[in-house]
């Protein structure tokens, strides 16, 4: 018996920052987090500008426009 698999592009539906961690929850209900260290300029960034991010398309992109990280 074999299952199938849905192949979908992963989408992101909610952002977070914590001190030392970016968290993001994709569409599908997974939760990604990475070190905010991979991301120097949002380590360095204030958490006004942490807050003020954008997502592109549907979800394919996240982009903070006062740092100009994508």
């Amino acid at each position: 018996m074999s299952s199938l698999v849905a192949e979908t592009q992963p989408r992101a539906r909610e952002v977070s920052v914590s001190d030392d961690e970016l968290t993001i929850v994709l569409a599908d209900g997974r939760r990604i987090s990475v070190p905010l260290t991979w991301f120097p300029r949002l380590l360095h960034a204030t958490p006004v500008q942490l807050h003020n991010y954008e997502l592109l398309g549907d979800g394919e992109g996240i982009h903070w426009p006062d740092v100009d990280e994508t």
